[in-house]
């Protein structure tokens, strides 16, 4: 029986209404949204498609993107095929199924995956706020400046282009201004280039929660764990307790926790993702 029949109806009616009359709502997305959208990291999917990584003792996506590398052709025949799989193998319907809740909603998303889903599934770009970059991206490794690069065209050459796990060293990417090797434009360290893209979006992002702090505001929280609470966790938690009618609501399965300061505002839900937005929807 699905782990859903557990929930009390009265939690899922609450949380209908909540979505219903809501003026403004802040999703803040993270991994395990994704994850719940069919996002395969390890398992079967990463020993088919990235045996040579396998064979070295690593069982995901992620773990293996911290491999030290001799050469930077062994280096982007990986991250090609990592950004390949994870950036442009199209959107997720489970991402669709979100907007068709909330399509009609004063909607703004902050989230800390870099899949891109958001932007595919057609949600306003201008109410996106991608903190953490996009796999998408390519940036300077020093970095000499601060601009970002779209590297489609370049990542499908270098994933159909590679034999034997290299790609040819013509294929490497490089920063057109000083030369140097170009790396994916991922918050790892401090020379994660923001942009001036990446200004705006968290420029809106400010402009929004001011517009509507007066508000009925949802805080509707997708997926986030507490690898970076900082950045989506914290703020909903800490603005639900100071706006006076705000909501905050957190679907997350694993651990979870609500503040005793703002229980009487908040539903916490831990379950399957996918299974609370396809009732939703």
């Amino acid at each position: 029986m699905s782990s859903v029949n557990t929930i009390m109806k009265s939690t899922i009616e609450q949380l209908k209404n909540l979505i219903y009359e809501a003026d403004a709502i802040v999703i803040g997305a993270g991994a395990g949204l994704s994850t719940a959208a069919g996002f395969e990291y390890g398992g079967d999917f990463f020993k088919e498609h990235f045996p040579e990584m396998s064979k070295l003792g690593y069982s995901d996506m992620y773990s293996a993107g911290f491999h030290h590398f001799n050469s930077e052709e062994a280096k982007w025949a990986y991250w090609a095929k990592h950004i390949y799989y994870c950036r442009y193998q199209g959107v997720k319907k489970l991402y669709k199924d979100l907007l068709e809740i909330v399509k009609d909603k004063n909607c703004f998303v902050i989230t800390t995956n870099v899949d891109h889903q958001f932007q595919l599934a057609e949600f306003d770009k201008k109410r996106l706020f991608y903190t953490q970059g996009d796999y998408g991206l390519f940036q300077c490794s020093k970095p000499c400046h601060n601009k970002t690069y779209d590297n489609e065209e370049q990542v499908l050459k270098m994933f159909k282009g590679q034999k034997d796990n290299l790609i040819p060293s013509s294929l490497i990417p490089r920063c057109p201004v000083c030369g140097r090797v170009m790396e994916t434009n991922l918050r790892s360290d401090d020379r994660f280039v923001e942009d001036d893209g990446w200004h705006q979006a968290a420029n809106n992002y400010s402009k929004f929660l001011e517009e509507n702090k007066n508000k009925k505001v949802l805080f509707l929280e997708l997926g986030v764990g507490w690898n970076t609470p900082a950045i989506i966790k914290y703020p909903f938690m800490q603005m639900t307790y100071k706006f006076k009618d705000a909501n905050y609501v957190c679907i997350n399965k694993g651990d979870n926790y609500i503040p005793k300061e703002i229980k009487d505002k908040s539903i916490l839900i831990d379950d399957d993702l996918s299974e609370i937005i396809n009732i939703l929807k």
